[in-house]
């Protein structure tokens, strides 16, 4: 993965951990260590196991001689067609000279340990990563393609693809998307994995008293990609009409100074509360004492979009009613009028519209959580998912 730990990256935590316990030994070669002041406990023990690796070393300097010596032509042949695959974007290509080093180094340990085969998550620089383990060790790779990753920028895409063992695309519309990108040729490499959350972590508690307050939760990064702007005016929207709203949004990130004036200059600063970061514990206690999960996602200028938020899992299996935007593979876990309720991306009025349905029918809420809960157990399960990943790797596994 590209950095470890990330608060806002629970799915690749719970796949190793889930991976683990269907009987796997997992070495884990982050690209970066991630430094955060808030860190989910079980991401600790193998945060202190992780293979972290400096982008320079006497130890990453004598990989290189390794290859050099003993295998030039690939070795170089790897770096021109990573380069030259990556050129025109400059994101990857400086980001693929600047971890070759380090992952040509990771390639000779995991060589050296019998490791058969590599799983990347996110399809940019993990997924080049894997390309030069692959082309560098012969060892098998595949990666699993999330979102903003796929949809950014999709340099090299194919030549990954092509080389790959098999990949993950985590939704039908990625899956057709890599496709339309790709050519027919590669479908045979797609196999849609949605990512998953543990049902019996998520789920539902004690119905909740319904006191005439509607209480919004919205979990992530604060970022235009989540679309927090529109849930803020959507409340405010809300406030006009007379509903009694209380929104909390959990999260840090870059919009947190806009979204603080956007609060103030609604008056609503004693409804739209920013309560920052949260491990998965308070998470999942926040969610069970809400009313409704907001997840109002938009794709920004610079394409990035979400795939599918693991948060609308965690409070769907937790029998929350839901309200998201109808966008890249959300229609596929919320249907609407069945397992939640969709809105157009940028749209604060209907998802105000939307919010105050629930507000007024509590009969609606409790359908909707019923079903949310029956869908996620159903196809989005940790530990389903987990299971046909193995089975993936174990297909995939070469001969020693």
């Amino acid at each position: 993965m590209s950095r470890f730990p990330r608060l806002s990256e629970t799915f690749v935590l719970y796949e190793i951990l889930a991976v683990e316990d269907e009987g796997v030994d997992v070495e884990l070669f982050p690209l970066i260590r991630e430094r955060a002041d808030v860190v989910h406990p079980e991401a600790l023990e193998l945060s202190a196991r992780a293979r972290f690796q400096p982008f320079l070393s006497l130890p990453v300097l004598r990989s290189q001689l390794h290859f050099l010596r003993h295998s030039p032509r690939r070795y170089l042949g790897t770096l021109r067609d990573l380069l030259s695959g990556t050129w025109g974007s400059l994101n990857f290509f400086f980001g693929a000279l600047g971890i070759f080093p380090k992952v040509a180094h990771g390639a000779r340990l995991m060589q050296a340990e019998g490791v058969d085969h590599v799983h990347c998550h996110f399809a940019n620089h993990p997924a080049a990563a894997g390309f030069v383990i692959g082309r560098l060790t012969g060892i098998p790779y595949s990666f699993t393609a999330h979102g903003s990753d796929l949809h950014v920028d999709r340099h090299m895409l194919c030549e990954k693809i092509r080389e790959a063992a098999f990949v993950v695309p985590i939704s039908r519309y990625n899956r057709d998307l890599m496709i339309e990108e790709c050519g027919e040729v590669i479908r045979e490499k797609l196999v849609v994995i949605h990512s998953g959350v543990d049902t019996e972590f998520f789920r539902p508690t004690v119905e909740r008293v319904d006191e005439g307050q509607l209480e919004i939760l919205c979990i992530g990064t604060l970022h235009e990609v989540k679309g927090q702007r529109y849930l803020v005016e959507a409340c405010r929207l809300l406030r006009e009409e007379g509903i009694d709203v209380v929104c909390k949004l959990i999260g840090e990130g870059p919009d947190r100074k806009a979204l603080t004036g956007q609060i103030s200059a609604a008056g609503l600063e004693n409804r739209v509360m920013l309560l920052g970061r949260r491990d998965r514990d308070a998470v999942c206690e926040l969610v069970r004492a809400a009313h409704v999960l907001a997840a109002p996602s938009v794709p920004t200028k610079r394409g990035k979009r979400e795939g599918i938020p693991i948060v609308l899992m965690e409070a769907m299996a937790s029998g929350v009613p839901v309200v998201a935007s109808r966008i890249s593979g959300i229609p596929e876990l919320v249907e609407h009028g069945v397992s939640g309720l969709l809105v157009p991306p940028r749209d604060a009025q209907s998802l105000a519209s939307a919010l105050a349905r629930l507000q007024g029918d509590p009969s609606l809420r409790k359908r909707l959580a019923l079903s949310g809960r029956a869908k996620v157990e159903a196809e989005f399960d940790l530990r389903k998912s987990a299971t046909e990943l193995v089975g993936q790797f174990a297909r995939a596994r070469v001969p020693a």
